[in-house]
């Protein structure tokens, strides 16, 4: 499954005034969850490590919703007079609107500062099952005394101007002292959901220690990643995708992503107009997303995409329906065969069809029908495993005729068509 769309869009933050901007990032057809990211506080929404992630979450099917904190990126308000406490209601802001307009979250995922937030906010969002957190300190006193530098002209004037990460933000006595009333652990100790805590040894903005305070803080079921030499940002693409890979595995195991009963793709998908097919039918469905993509089902059952390849303006998501017809030829083929050894007792272990279609010209085919414009060709090489004689793989690969697909192929097939009342 690949990364499909996005939306950009704005809700109203915690002071009720100011719109957030924020981007929902789309996976190719229903949502198996939904995800917020809470970026770094030198960050935004748009940083390379937020990008990736999302990029990387809804490769696994998971709608990841990033947003620009008060006075951040594009979202208004000044950033003056936010806080830690205001990044907090921010992020449940953006859950409530989550809620509201598509399904709640059930994943915060939280980097640095942006981790503490989710940690701390976790309680607030009740559908919350999981929480990632990447590179996130156990309290904010470093993050405070990393602003001592302005402290005194904070003091004097109520308000300073700090460099931090090469950009300027002004920093206020309340964010010092909002910052100074946290007490980050006792909030972690309340949490009653799944954690899972990334971090690097390496890292030299968070140090490592601050993981295990905030690992021994939870209470279990909780994991531990060890990010090897990934640097605080994740500004390597690799690192970043490997957070988002490890934290949709392990985020499987606690948001019934995939029940044994029963797979995702037989569940009644989140969006409305992805109708399962009736008894007995096939239905493809236009998913919205991207130019090609369809949604496939088959009597409820069975769900899977089809689209084009990149190059023809498709997002690749799928197989496209040469590629399905070629699919019902090499299985119906490798049935056949399979079959047809078992009632006459062969020693047949296993079947391998490939399959290639080309377009020709019919002058080319001396045994065609047709001799003008072109036709469609179907090379089908079949590969049989086991203790077969030559007698028995020669009248194997006359079966492989027989298959019913191939015969309808070569047969005269009605196709009637008609608009839906």
């Amino acid at each position: 499954m690949s990364a499909a769309a996005f939306d950009r869009v704005t809700f109203v933050g915690a002071d009720g005034q100011s719109h957030l901007a924020a981007r929902l990032d789309r996976p190719v057809g229903p949502p198996r969850a939904f995800a917020i990211f809470a970026h770094c506080f030198t960050c935004t929404k748009e940083s390379l490590a937020a990008a990736r992630i999302a990029d990387g979450l809804t490769r696994h099917g998971v709608a990841v919703l990033r947003f620009d904190f008060t006075g951040l990126g594009g979202s208004e308000g000044e950033f003056a007079n936010t806080g830690f406490s205001s990044n907090i209601d921010d992020l449940v802001a953006a859950a409530d609107w989550l809620r509201a307009t598509h399904a709640a979250p059930s994943i915060l995922v939280g980097h640095s500062l942006g981790g503490s937030a989710a940690l701390a906010g976790a309680s607030r969002i009740p559908e919350v099952k999981a929480v990632a957190t990447i590179g996130a300190p156990a309290d904010l006193a470093p993050v405070r005394r990393r602003l001592s530098q302005a402290s005194a002209e904070i003091e004097a004037k109520g308000s300073a101007e700090v460099e931090i990460a090469g950009r300027h933000f002004t920093i206020s006595q309340a964010f010092l002292d909002d910052l100074q009333e946290h007490r980050l652990e006792e909030d972690i100790a309340r949490m009653r959901t799944a954690l899972l805590v990334c971090h690097s040894p390496r890292d030299e903005i968070v140090s490592i220690d601050n993981a295990t305070r905030i690992f021994v803080a939870a209470k279990h079921p909780k994991s531990f990643i060890s990010l090897d030499d990934a640097d605080h940002l994740l500004t390597r693409r690799a690192d970043a995708h490997y957070v988002a890979d490890v934290i949709s595995a392990w985020a499987e195991r606690y948001l019934d992503l995939s029940e044994p009963h029963e797979s995702h793709e037989s569940r009644e998908p989140h969006e409305p107009h992805l109708r399962p097919a009736p008894a007995g039918a096939v239905r493809v469905i236009e998913t919205g997303v991207g130019r090609y993509t369809q949604w496939i089902s088959y009597e409820g059952r069975h769900v899977g995409y089809a689209d084009e390849p990149e190059k023809f303006g498709g997002n690749d998501s799928g197989p496209g329906p040469y590629d399905l017809l070629l699919a019902g030829l090499g299985a119906c083929t490798s049935m056949t065969l399979r079959m047809y050894a078992e009632r006459q007792k062969w020693p047949l272990e296993r079947v391998t069809v490939t399959l290639r279609h080309t377009k020709i010209h019919a002058q080319d085919c001396a045994n065609c029908a047709t001799q003008q414009g072109q036709i469609d060709r179907i090379e089908r090489e079949i590969e049989v495993e086991g203790a077969l004689d030559a007698a028995m793989r020669t009248r194997l690969l006359e079966i492989a005729d027989r298959c019913p697909v191939h015969r309808t192929l070569q047969s005269e097939v009605l196709i009637e068509t008609r608009l839906h009342a």
